[in-house]
């Protein structure tokens, strides 16, 4: 029995793309915020270019505290997402063309969000990354950083619990 041919990088890499896409552009808030995703494989990188609207203290000047929480939940919510999803849209599963058209599963709910401030947020872009400590059926932990121009200094950390969609069968 002939294996199949594995799809060309190209196709991989849009549908990847599409999906990753749609998680974002679901949110209008992640659009506000001018978020992006930097995509590495299945490792994703949260940007946030800084703006002056960011600022919540003029006189240091200051990251505002709650764009600096949003900044994180962000990075935990789609990372989350997009490691969940991801054998779907590895295996076509999901329909990237049907999600970018809105047709999305459903999704993780926040339970809980914790922030720890560990610094003033620079008036510079922000950088996240988030980690999946546990998924299980029910619920799902997460853990984010965001830093600036040094990974090894985060200026927040966040730990995040969600409420996972229970499947059609259960």
């Amino acid at each position: 029995m002939a294996r199949k041919a594995p799809e060309p990088v190209q196709v991989v890499k849009q549908r990847r793309d599409a999906a990753l896409s749609a998680l974002v552009h679901g949110v209008p808030y992640i659009q506000w915020l001018g978020v992006q995703f930097d995509r590495r494989g299945d490792e994703l990188t949260a940007v946030l270019p800084f703006h002056e609207e960011l600022i919540g203290n003029p006189f240091l000047p200051a990251i505002h505290g709650g764009c600096t929480a949003a900044f994180l939940e962000i990075t935990a919510m789609i990372t989350l997402n997009w490691t969940w999803l991801w054998p779907d849209i590895e295996s076509g599963k999901l329909d990237a063309q049907e999600m970018a058209a809105g047709k999305l599963p459903r999704l993780p709910k926040t339970i809980d969000f914790t922030v720890d401030y560990l610094r003033s947020g620079l008036p510079r872009d922000a950088y996240a990354r988030a980690f999946v400590t546990r998924s299980g059926r029910r619920y799902a932990s997460v853990r984010a950083e965001a830093w600036q121009d040094n990974r090894d200094k985060p200026f927040a950390q966040a730990t995040a619990h969600f409420l996972m969609p229970r499947d059609e069968n259960g």
